[in-house]
C-alpha cells in the first residue's frame, strides 16, 4: 500500500524538497549550468513534478512547465526513500526500480548536490509527525 494518502501530499513534500532546494542561493548557483529540466512522474498516486534547474523553477502537475530534457520514472514511496538517502539513483536505474528517459549522466552530473536536502527533507517529515515515511 502507498504510504502518500494523495497527489497533494506527494507535492508537499517531495515537492516541497524541491522547493527548500530552490531557496538555498548556493544550490541554486550549482544547478542552473547543468542546463537539466527534470521531470518526475510519480505512481502510486499519480503526480508529476518538473524541475527547471536553469530557470529556478519548480511546476507541479501534468502538463505544467517546460519540456523536460530528463524524465523520471518511480513510484512515489521510491521518491521517499531517495529523499531519505536510500535508494542509489544508479542502482535502482539498473535495476528497474527506475526509469529514465533523456539524456541521464547530465542528471548523474549534479545528483551529488542533492545529498544536502536529505537532512531537511527527514526534518519535514518529523516536523509534521510522518513517522509512516520516515521508517519506509
Amino acid at each position: 500500500m502507498a504510504l502518500f494518502a494523495d497527489e497533494a501530499e506527494v507535492y508537499d513534500y517531495l515537492g516541497g524538497v524541491f522547493r527548500m532546494g530552490l531557496q538555498d542561493e548556493a544550490l541554486v548557483e550549482k544547478l542552473k549550468p547543468s542546463g537539466v529540466v527534470l521531470r518526475i512522474v510519480y505512481t502510486q498516486p499519480d503526480a508529476v513534478i518538473t524541475v527547471d534547474m536553469p530557470n529556478s523553477e519548480l511546476h507541479t502537475g501534468a502538463g505544467a512547465g517546460p519540456d523536460p530534457n530528463v524524465e523520471l520514472f518511480m513510484t512515489a514511496d521510491t521518491g521517499n526513500r531517495f529523499w531519505l538517502g536510500k535508494v542509489v539513483l544508479p542502482v535502482a536505474l539498473a535495476k528497474g526500480d527506475v526509469r529514465a528517459k533523456g539524456p541521464v549522466a547530465k542528471l548523474l552530473k549534479v545528483l551529488p548536490l542533492a545529498k544536502q536536502l536529505f537532512g531537511p527533507y527527514r526534518e519535514s517529515l518529523e516536523r509534521n509527525g510522518r513517522e509512516d515515511l520516515l521508517r519506509a
